[in-house]
């Protein structure tokens, strides 16, 4: 399990907990991505499971693969529940947004 992401979130997070404790902000670290593209690179991971699951499933209803239908259901399982994972951390993402927009200043 790749944590290069949550380990930077966290880095940002202790970063705006500083400065809004008046403290100074800690430096990036060297070679640090940002949130946005840890976000961008989890989509094209979902997008690209769907892909392939979408080519296998038509290669085998048409007979040009040679994948069995177990491989095939299996395939499509997982974009289905990379789909749904994503789903779940944006409307995660939208309840935070939205908490710290109602919060008071």
């Amino acid at each position: 399990m790749d944590t290069r992401g949550i380990d930077q979130l966290l880095s940002q997070m202790n970063a705006a907990a500083a400065i809004a404790g008046g403290k100074p902000a800690p430096a990036p670290a060297e070679g640090a991505a940002n949130f946005a593209d840890a976000l961008k690179g989890a989509i094209e991971q979902v997008s690209s499971a769907q892909q392939n699951a979408t080519k296998m499933a038509e290669g085998y209803q048409t007979g040009q693969s040679d994948a069995n239908v177990q491989d095939v259901m299996i395939e499509l399982q997982k974009a289905s529940l990379s789909f749904q994972t994503m789903v779940q951390v944006r409307n995660k993402l939208v309840t935070a947004y939205q908490d710290v927009m109602n919060m008071s200043v």
